[in-house]
C-alpha cells in the first residue's frame, strides 16, 4: 500500500503540521514501509498460542484482602481505639500543655 504525497498534505493538514516537500519525501517512505510491514503481519496466521478461547487463559484468582505488614500499626503509632489511631486536638498543645 502506498501512500502518496497529497496524503502526507492531509494528514499534515488533520494535525496542523508545516510539512515541506523534503520532509513530505522522507514521510512518503516511511509510512509506506510501515503499513507493508502491516499487511505483512495481517497475512500471518495466528498459532495456537493466540487461541481467544477464554478456558485456555489461567489467570490468579481476584482476591481482595488487606496487605501483609512485618509490624502491626499499633507498634510504631500513636495509641489507637476502635481502629483509629487517638492523636491530640489540633491547637492543644500551643497552650504550652503536654502531649499525653
Amino acid at each position: 500500500m502506498a501512500v502518496s504525497r497529497d496524503d502526507i498534505r492531509h494528514f499534515a493538514a488533520l494535525a496542523e503540521l508545516a510539512v515541506d516537500d523534503a520532509a513530505a519525501a522522507e514521510l512518503e517512505g516511511q509510512l509506506t514501509r510501515i503499513l507493508d510491514y502491516v499487511r505483512q503481519l495481517e497475512a500471518l496466521e495466528a498459532g495456537e498460542a493466540a487461541t481467544t478461547d477464554a478456558r485456555a487463559v489461567r489467570l490468579r484468582p481476584d482476591v481482595v484482602g488487606a496487605d501483609p505488614l512485618r509490624r502491626p500499626p499499633q507498634a510504631f503509632g500513636a495509641p489507637m481505639q476502635e481502629g483509629l489511631f487517638v492523636v491530640p486536638r489540633l491547637g492543644a498543645l500551643s497552650g504550652g500543655e503536654e502531649a499525653p
